[in-house]
């Protein structure tokens, strides 16, 4: 374990006092702005051409096969060279990614075969982005510093996961290629960011690859029992709750408000999320921070079951918006558990299973929800998901208990 810092930074707005880390958070903020942008046109995109839930579930799943096929290279890839570097090639590989997602819209073909095979490679790209840029941060600010730095960077996330949605639902209303030619030019935008950067110390893994290095992250998580027990939790309440990918039929078949009132439903989580992560840059959890994580999976859970009966607008909103801000706190002690607690020399591996883990969570539960839409119905599998989310709450604070009686974030009695 690394030594541990106080999780208070000295100033609210002091990370961005370090020009690298303000390049790295609107790098951060138009890439996934651009892919938020992307997901919605094309999952609309997508039930519009097979009208099948199923393939919204193999959306997620052919992005999250590249980050579980390649976890042991990708984390370490990102602790033996620039993470600065790898940070800008992906997002090369992103803009790419989503010209050709453009091409395939301007060509007016309906093989849905094209696009999964676009976003596989997206899937691949993303798989080396996540543990480099994730574990980039810590290298940008000083310890001190870095929990306030996590906070705004989960701020940058919700912000784009707010507006990207909404702009997605809109762009795609005025054209189906609007969408994906905004994305590519942000995304650009984002790859000269990077570039400006400044070259900042990293401890890099210079031993000969070998099985020990290469596991070294998983490793180092199972041992950390804390750490285990909150990105796990994190992984099988979204995987159960997670109602994303059905968002476009509720949009089109329950509530049928359209690709802008899809934009507005896949908003509706970001609004609540990024109302908590801006508070917790102001005010970061300081005690009992175990029993939050705990309390607020719980809550998330049984909104979800409410966003999956509603049939009324406002309320399917609401619940969306009392999702999101329950698992930004989730998110929030998740990461800065990884990243105070992990030394930096093995935060890449670190990140690596993070990411498979978050993937797993978010993709692969958006498969489980196409599955199971398929087979009971999309409201079904959201009422069904969100009941095993506060089922596993309730099973994950037996298991560890050491989690559950946590009350500070930096290891501290």
């Amino acid at each position: 374990m690394s030594s541990h810092e106080p999780t208070a930074p000295r100033s609210h707005w002091g990370a961005f006092r370090h020009r690298g880390f303000a390049y790295y958070w609107t790098a951060r903020l138009l890439a996934n702005f651009s892919v938020n942008v992307v997901s919605v046109a094309i999952g609309w995109q997508v039930y519009d051409m097979t009208k099948d839930p199923l393939d919204l579930g193999i959306i997620g799943l052919v992005q999250f096969l590249p980050a579980l096929a390649l976890v042991l290279v990708t984390g370490s890839v990102a602790d033996r060279f620039d993470r600065r570097v790898i940070m800008g090639l992906c997002m090369v590989g992103e803009a790419l990614a989503m010209a050709a997602l453009l091409a395939f819209t301007l060509s007016g073909s309906a093989n849905v075969m094209i696009v999964f095979a676009i976003l596989l490679g997206f899937g691949v790209v993303r798989a080396f982005l996540g543990p480099a840029s994730g574990a980039l941060a810590p290298n940008l600010v000083p310890p001190e510093e870095l929990s306030g730095a996590i906070a705004w960077n989960s701020s940058s996330w919700q912000v784009a996961t707010i507006t990207g949605p909404v702009a997605g639902g809109l762009l795609y209303g005025l054209a189906p290629m609007a969408p994906y030619l905004v994305a590519v030019t942000l995304v650009a935008i984002g790859v000269v960011l990077v570039a400006l950067i400044p070259h900042t110390p990293q401890k890099r893994l210079d031993d000969k690859a070998s099985w020990e290095t290469v596991i070294a992250g998983f490793r180092y998580v199972w041992h950390e029992k804390i750490v285990l027990g909150a990105i796990s939790l994190d992984l099988f309440a979204v995987l159960l709750g997670g109602a994303t990918a059905l968002l476009p039929v509720y949009a089109r078949d329950v509530l049928d408000v359209g690709p802008w009132g899809l934009g507005l439903l896949r908003a509706a989580p970001a609004i609540g999320a990024i109302s908590v992560a801006l508070w917790l840059a102001f005010h970061p959890v300081r005690d009992r921070a175990g029993l939050l994580l705990f309390l607020f999976v719980t809550v998330f859970g049984i909104f979800t079951v409410v966003f999956g009966l509603s049939t009324v607008t406002w309320l399917s909103v609401v619940a969306l918006v009392v999702m999101g801000a329950s698992d930004m706190v989730s998110v929030y002690i998740r990461e800065t558990l990884i990243q105070l607690w992990t030394p930096d020399a093995v935060r890449g591996r670190v990140n690596a299973v993070n990411m498979v883990f978050i993937g797993a969570s978010n993709e692969l539960g958006e498969f489980r929800a196409g599955v199971s839409a398929a087979l009971i119905g999309a409201v079904g599998a959201v009422v069904v998901g969100g009941i095993g989310t506060v089922g596993i709450a309730l099973i994950w604070s037996r298991l560890f208990p050491s989690l559950r009686r946590a009350r500070h974030l930096d290891g501290r009695p």
